[in-house]
């Protein structure tokens, strides 16, 4: 059987296993059409299932979450938490509350955790949670009570040398609080068991920025790769979320314009500059962006019409599909790079690559969150916090760092400068090379 006939009947399997989960089966999708390479040269992993064993978490957790809202109406939501591999490390990935969350989502985003974990360099395992509880329109009392009633389940099975939940869509620096707050009254301990915290109890500075400061650092090698830089560019950013926000502010730092911001019901769009701080105060009071007058367009998806020469989409999966990409090209756009996790439809990646533009994975792209994430366990295991610029620095130097893997790996393995395809590999050797020393049972 060849390499690519092998590959393909692992994915009919994922199929058959995991029906009507289609988030899921893309992610798998995409890792497994980029293997064929790597198992031909290491014919073992074939031979102990590595990659079998890979597609298939190790544990996946649901459970029923109760709370009482305002009038003392009962209400119920369904919990994850999908721990996919401990190969390298403890499991590690964030939590999202948002309605659109099912076992599909949090397995695809669990999967893709592995690989941008690995990808890191830091020994962190993947993993990701979730409720389809929304936190907008609900008060702070209700929120509490849910997040106090979801972390008395997951207390359970979480913990600093366990798996180490962070935040995500929906759970920001409040929600990370009240779940910490449980966390801490259960458990009787104070350690790192959680990490997006807030620095009076254990956080990291630069947590809230990671995600679109690595964005922009991780674009910015893609462009020096050609000679170019940041400075003068119009940028477009789907999203106005903290992504967005923290990946307009480094993007104007490194000098070029953003000229759009977006949420889900459209974008904003200024020739002469998105004014951040009125973005900032829309979005501090929980607004929409058509606050943002005249400016402000109905349909998110529009945004990507904008001519532009660097685009970041940091709002949700396949926001961005083949027709925007065409687009995109057409207007001049030859760079971009995905701040939020799989933005981009696979056939809108496939008009990327056929076009030549640089293309920057969510997996390597938006792993800077996830890398300060582990900076801060390792802040808490020494009882110790390091300043703004010293973790501002370790953040870019992993991120450069994640870059150049992937470069390399896609140049060995003849696919130079796809960066999709290096990420893949070099995220999945450090994995499959960890697996294989623990023995077929792991």
């Amino acid at each position: 059987m060849s390499e690519q006939a092998y590959l393909e009947e692992i994915f009919a399997q994922v199929q058959a296993r995991n029906p009507n989960q289609p988030e899921f089966l893309q992610a798998v999708a995409e890792v497994l059409s980029t293997l064929a390479p790597v198992i031909r040269r290491r014919p073992e992993l074939q031979r102990l299932g590595v990659v079998e064993r890979m597609v298939e978490p190790e544990r996946i957790i649901i459970f029923r979450v109760s709370w009482l809202d305002d009038a003392n109406r009962v209400h119920v939501n369904r919990g994850y938490r999908v721990q996919f591999n401990s190969a390298i490390g403890p499991y590690k990935g964030g939590l999202r509350f948002h309605r659109s969350v099912n076992a599909s989502v949090i397995k695809f985003l669990g999967f893709e955790q592995i690989f941008k974990n690995s990808l890191t360099g830091l020994p962190i395992g993947g993993a990701k949670g979730g409720s389809d509880f929304d936190p907008r329109g609900k008060s702070e009392w209700e929120i509490m009570r849910f997040c106090q009633s979801f972390m008395t389940e997951l207390s359970r099975h979480i913990g600093a040398d366990t798996d180490i939940p962070a935040g995500d869509i929906g759970v920001g620096g409040r929600e990370i609080g009240y779940l910490y707050g449980q966390y801490h009254r259960l458990r009787n301990e104070f350690t790192g068991a959680i990490t997006g915290k807030g620095q009076a109890y254990g956080g990291s500075h630069v947590r809230p920025e990671a995600t679109g400061y690595g964005l922009c650092y991780f674009t910015e090698e893609m462009l020096k790769e050609k000679h170019d830089s940041f400075e003068g560019k119009r940028v477009v950013i789907s999203g106005s979320g903290n992504v967005a926000v923290y990946a307009h502010q480094k993007a104007t730092e490194l000098g070029a314009t953003v000229v759009a911001m977006s949420d889900s019901g459209g974008f904003v769009y200024d020739a002469n500059g998105i004014d951040l701080a009125r973005v900032r105060e829309i979005k501090d009071r929980h607004g929409r962006l058509s606050e943002y007058a005249e400016a402000y367009q109905e349909g998110s998806r529009g945004i990507w019409n904008i001519p532009c020469e660097i685009a970041l989409p940091c709002a949700t999966q396949n926001e961005l599909e083949e027709q925007d990409a065409k687009t995109l090209v057409k207007n001049g756009c030859i760079c971009i790079a995905e701040g939020a996790n799989m933005p981009c439809t696979p056939k809108a990646v496939r008009v990327f690559e056929e076009s030549g533009i640089l293309y920057g994975p969510s997996k390597a792209a938006n792993a800077g969150g996830v890398a300060t994430s582990a900076l801060e366990m390792a802040q808490n295991s020494m009882r110790y916090s390091w300043d703004f610029s010293k973790v501002d620095a370790r953040l870019r130097d992993i991120m450069v760092s994640i870059y150049r893997n992937a470069s390399l790996a896609a140049e060995e393995y003849g696919k130079a400068g796809n960066l999709m395809f290096g990420a893949n590999i070099a995220g999945f050797l450090k994995v499959a090379d960890a697996m294989l020393s623990h023995g077929i049972s792991y």
